[in-house]
């Protein structure tokens, strides 16, 4: 059975007395204990059938009814294998099967094309991690306690800092080390590590490498984009490791909360992770994913208004609502089942379309030169380590603090939700949205900046 705490995939079986149950409890026995992630084993070979057939006859539509039972299908056969494997199964590879093994299906020619050329056009035309990140966001920040999230919030910002600084640092002093060119080292491997991902990193910084160092955007993406990857792959890793560490040593992490719990707000979950009464009927659901949509549309007008990115704009918006009390405590809990119905649900479909539509395999492959990876590797373990010791510092969870650093070197949203699924610490995806979206953007432009001014 899976479970809804942990994002782990389960087969085994209950108990059950073969001698003394009809044919009908049987069926009903295997539907509830055998899945393949949270697709009982029937309905899972009944999907595969059903598209192998459409796939036979050339065509399959890119509609969402199709989308949904596609994209579940073959996220949840890679998580499930991910999961699987012997030892890196329990340090992140569900999340990272779930994503670079259908871009290597891609690449190599064995997903079939229809399958491919439907995913494409679903997630390009209805921007659906977008709609996953809004109701991760909303959820988990209406199922916060209000004094840790405020607290949260102030004191994120300086071991982010700290860990940027230092993998700067040795980042630097790695490369040197084995030959390579300040220059190459940091603007070309370091910085686009840090620089918040595709959209929001690869492409200004090879628009803006094109400019300021006259050359063609395609080569300086093709350069970038292979670093931003091969980061986040690392982090992914390193995501796992923690969460395996938080196990091992429960007193180091919250379980997804950033600071312990010393003012419980009355009628609050004294948790990060969702409390449910119920009660919750169908209409408060309604209204909880309402809510999400609602402040992702604000975020998105805020984004033409003050350039900020429509993310950040609605994770502000969120916490001011909850810190407000602006919505009901009906409302609150309607947020919390989206929330965990998406975090369930919908993560590795979500991956899988990722890996399918915008993760270039070969960029991967040609990146992975053991200079580069040695650099990126110490980059990116400075940054979480760093970002370890100076939350426990400050009286932080060091373990969920570290998740969050490890968001410092994701390769955007889809970075972030494959880190924080790794990691399983998905209630810490607004503190990721910052680490990702605000520190890279201040990386790019700052950088830019000096490159333009004071460098060339």
């Amino acid at each position: 059975m899976m479970s809804t705490t942990d994002n782990s995939f389960s087969v085994t079986q209950e108990p059950l007395d073969v001698s003394q149950t009809s044919l009908k409890e049987k069926w009903w026995h295997i539907m509830d204990t055998w899945k393949v992630g949270i697709i009982p084993l029937p309905l899972f070979l009944l999907a595969g059938a059903l598209i192998a057939i459409d796939c036979m006859g050339g065509k399959l539509p890119s509609d969402i009814v199709v989308m949904v039972a596609t994209l579940a299908f073959f996220g949840f056969a890679c998580g499930e294998f991910g999961k699987r494997l012997p030892i890196v199964g329990k340090l992140g590879a569900a999340a990272i099967c779930a994503t670079f093994i259908p871009s290597a299906l891609v690449y190599y020619g064995l997903l079939p094309d229809v399958v491919v050329d439907s995913t494409v056009k679903f997630y390009k035309s209805t921007n659906i991690l977008y709609l996953y990140i809004c109701c991760i966001i909303v959820g988990s920040i209406m199922s916060m306690n209000r004094t840790t999230l405020i607290q949260g919030f102030l004191r994120i910002f300086f071991p982010m800092l700290c860990g940027e600084i230092v993998g700067m640092v040795v980042g630097m002093g790695v490369g040197m080390a084995l030959g390579l060119e300040p220059f190459q080292i940091f603007f070309f491997i370091i910085l686009p590590i840090m620089a918040g991902g595709v959209g929001e990193g690869a492409i200004p910084l090879s628009i803006g490498y094109a400019a300021i160092l006259h050359m063609d955007q395609g080569v300086a993406l093709g350069r970038v984009l292979p670093m931003v990857m091969l980061g986040s792959l690392t982090a992914i890793i390193i995501s796992g490791s923690l969460n395996q560490l938080g196990k091992r040593y429960p007193h180091l992490t919250g379980e997804g909360q950033l600071m312990p719990d010393r003012d419980n707000d009355v009628g609050q979950s004294t948790s990060s992770t969702p409390a449910f009464s119920g009660k919750a009927d169908v209409t408060t659901i309604a209204s909880g994913a309402l809510l999400a949509v609602l402040l992702y549309m604000l975020g998105m007008l805020g984004h033409k208004l003050t350039g900020l990115p429509a993310p950040v704009g609605m994770l502000f918006m969120a916490v001011l609502v909850k810190l407000t009390h602006g919505v009901s405590p009906r409302i609150l809990e309607g947020s919390q089942v989206v929330y965990k119905f998406f975090q369930t649900s919908v993560t590795y479909p979500i991956l899988f379309a990722v890996g399918v539509a915008i993760t270039p395999w070969q960029e991967l492959v040609n990146a992975f030169t053991l200079t580069n990876l040695i650099v990126i590797i110490s980059t990116v373990s400075a940054l979480v380590v760093t970002g370890f010791f100076v939350g426990k510092k400050i009286g932080m969870y060091p373990i969920d603090v570290a998740i969050v650093s490890c968001c410092q070197s994701g390769q955007g949203g889809t970075g972030d939700v494959a880190i924080l699924t790794a990691g399983n610490r998905m209630s810490l995806m607004p503190f990721a949205q910052i680490a990702t979206r605000i520190g890279g953007a201040i990386n790019v432009s700052i950088s830019l900046l000096v490159l333009s001014n004071f460098l060339v």
